[in-house]
């Protein structure tokens, strides 16, 4: 039997029974990545013969009566998070030999819980694209056209899974990172509430791995199921051990409902700043007849819903300000020439991303009380309903374009172009507030691209999207292996 696009939940039921060995399913995807890899390119720092290692010592746990929730499943890690052993890049060529001192906190969590690390997947520099590709790495190929993108930050870990290379991996996400490629390869990933998932050792080299916050980005896993992903989620949770005091209960209250009749849920696909494509506006039609067609409550209006427009623009300040600490000198000084020069009037996203640039803490400080207000609406919007469908990108995956930079690219939707950076609109409807959403396959395009959607949750409230991704891949189907 074939066990390379098995669920990892289907992989601990076959190991628990003795029809197959840690061994011979790490074998296996090393054998396939040997392969398939080629073409892809999606695993850009392999480490088999640990994972080889490891899976003995797996096969040897369990003989001795042990369980843990990953034991002996293989699995993979993206490139940014430290692991010992392995270099640290985040795509930047003069980090090309750094060598992390210990494990992300993470890494540390999939070894306890028993995983078989394959090894690393590739990124773009800096993690700050939608494609995955740099210096060190090249570029890695959508396993669905590999003329396409698979996405990113994180489209190494859903190549690799769209590949079946592994059964999991865990990822990262402010601007979509695990979202997009989840979209684009025909996976499943979910993002976290904001703090929920310790992201320590997730950090550029050569910064130090500090239990700090992050604001807007977290760390989260990504599957071939639904149910996979809150199998990883629960090993993930948990705060620093670094750190002192909870400040959230890890009890996660469960899913709202267990039925999709008892889910109350608005449907979105236009967004005021950029159009949504055909292929996707029907990837969002198809799971809104699935609601609809189960009982379930379907809106395509909210009074309640917090102004798209305002989040959008608040999301950019936020996200670009979180980018720019790294930015040299010189080029923060030409941002703040520029940004003296915008109209007061200009409020489109090319103009917030030059404010976000040059945010003076009192400025960000001001984006931050309008997103404290933006969260209370969506507590009293999620007082009425359960989940937000909406897209994740306006278009499936698009062709490599690795010439220009993201300021210069367009973004082609239905045959016209807009500004390529637009597109997060959609993806910062969540990361703004840091609201959970889960992303989940929804059908193919007229080209036979995958095409996805995203589930937002109530805050704090992660088995809620979850339990109804669960939902909808019994009801309308799920992965399935590129063609």
């Amino acid at each position: 039997m074939e066990w390379s696009f098995q669920s990892a939940e289907q992989l601990s039921a076959a190991l628990r029974a003795g029809d197959v060995t840690s061994v011979e399913l790490t074998e296996e995807a090393i054998a396939r990545i040997e392969r398939d890899d080629k073409a892809i390119n999606a695993i850009c720092v392999p480490d088999f013969d640990r994972a080889l290692a490891a899976a003995r010592d797996a096969d040897q746990a369990r003989a001795r009566g042990e369980d843990r929730p990953l034991l002996g499943i293989p699995v993979t890690v993206k490139e940014s998070y430290n692991m010992v052993g392995l270099p640290t890049t985040w795509g930047m060529p003069q980090f090309r030999d750094f060598m992390p001192a210990e494990d992300a906190v993470q890494v540390s969590r999939l070894k306890a819980a028993g995983a078989v690390l394959l090894g690393k997947t590739n990124v773009p520099l800096m993690l700050q694209d939608l494609q995955s590709f740099n210096e060190i790495y090249g570029s890695t190929n959508n396993p669905w056209d590999h003329e396409r993108t698979p996405g990113g930050s994180s489209g190494g870990s859903a190549a690799a899974l769209a590949a079946g290379f592994g059964a999991l991996s865990i990822a990262s996400d402010i601007a979509g990172s695990l979202r997009t490629p989840a979209h684009f390869c025909g996976v499943y990933a979910h993002k976290p509430t904001v703090g929920l998932v310790a992201t320590r050792g997730m950090v550029p080299p050569p910064a130090p791995a500090l239990p700090t916050e992050h604001d807007l980005a977290v760390a989260g896993p990504m599957a071939r199921t639904a149910r996979d992903l809150t199998l990883l989620l629960d090993v993930m949770a948990g705060p620093d051990p670094l750190t002192r005091g909870v400040a959230y209960d890890l009890r996660l209250p469960p899913a709202r409902h267990e039925r999709l009749a008892d889910f109350r849920v608005l449907v979105l696909d236009e967004h005021p700043n950029i159009p949504t494509g055909a292929a996707v506006r029907a990837g969002v039609q198809r799971v809104a007849d699935a609601l609809i067609d189960s009982g379930a409550r379907v809106e395509r209006h909210s009074a309640l819903l917090p102004d798209l427009v305002e989040a959008a623009a608040l999301y950019l300040r936020l996200v670009v300000a979180n980018f720019s600490g790294g930015y040299p000198e010189e080029r923060h000084a030409q941002m703040r020439t520029h940004a003296a020069g915008l109209s007061a009037d200009d409020h489109s996203p090319g103009a917030e991303w030059v404010r976000g640039m040059v945010l003076s803490h009192r400025d960000w400080m001001a984006a931050d009380i309008r997103r404290e207000q933006h969260r209370h609406g969506w507590r009293q919007f999620f007082a009425e309903f359960d989940a937000v469908v909406c897209p994740i990108t306006p278009t499936p995956a698009f062709p490599h374009d690795h010439e220009r930079a993201m300021t210069e690219r367009p973004i082609d939707i239905d045959g016209v172009e807009y500004p390529f950076a637009d597109q997060v609109a959609w993806a910062g409807l969540a990361t703004m507030p840091g609201l959970p959403a889960t992303a989940i396959p929804a059908g193919r395009s007229p080209e036979g691209l995958p095409v996805g959607v995203q589930l937002i949750g109530p805050m704090f409230e992660d088995r809620t999207p979850l339990r109804l991704a669960e939902l909808l891949e019994e009801k309308i189907g799920g992965f399935q292996a590129p063609q």
